[in-house]
């Protein structure tokens, strides 16, 4: 079954607007276009929300990525860097010079997660008692 509009499917009762304005996010079921899942898709994975952080400062190269986070391995920094830029969340540019070096940084589509990551973690603190 596709997506619901009105109060279809749901015993009655109507859609909360603020929670989901247009019809992507009225399902029954998970939906790959629904709104919220394409947002969570984009920060899933462990690690993911940590080099997001560090990507939210500004460009950083592989190995400052790897100060920033010393307890990543570099096999998983390199799979989250190259799964956001399959998201394109991310660039990959190759910086002039001698030796060859390689910067990060994210996308306009990437900036635009710096309010999800704000929220999830004001939502974190107090679902752990802290806030």
């Amino acid at each position: 079954m596709g997506h619901q509009t009105g109060s279809d499917g749901r015993g009655g009762r109507a859609w909360d607007e603020e929670l989901v304005p247009d019809g992507r996010g009225r399902t029954v079921r998970p939906e790959a276009d629904c709104p919220v899942e394409v947002a969570l898709a984009a920060v899933a994975g462990r690690w993911t929300t940590l080099v997001l952080r560090e990507l939210m400062h500004g460009p950083a190269s592989y190995g400052e990525l790897r100060e920033r986070l010393p307890e990543i391995s570099s096999k998983v920094l390199a799979e989250r860097l190259q799964a956001l830029g399959e998201r394109e969340l991310v660039v990959r540019e190759r910086l002039r010079g001698f030796p060859v070096r390689t910067s990060y940084r994210l996308t306009p589509s990437g900036e635009a997660l710096r309010p999800l990551l704000v929220e999830l973690y004001r939502t974190g603190t107090v679902l752990a008692g802290h806030g």
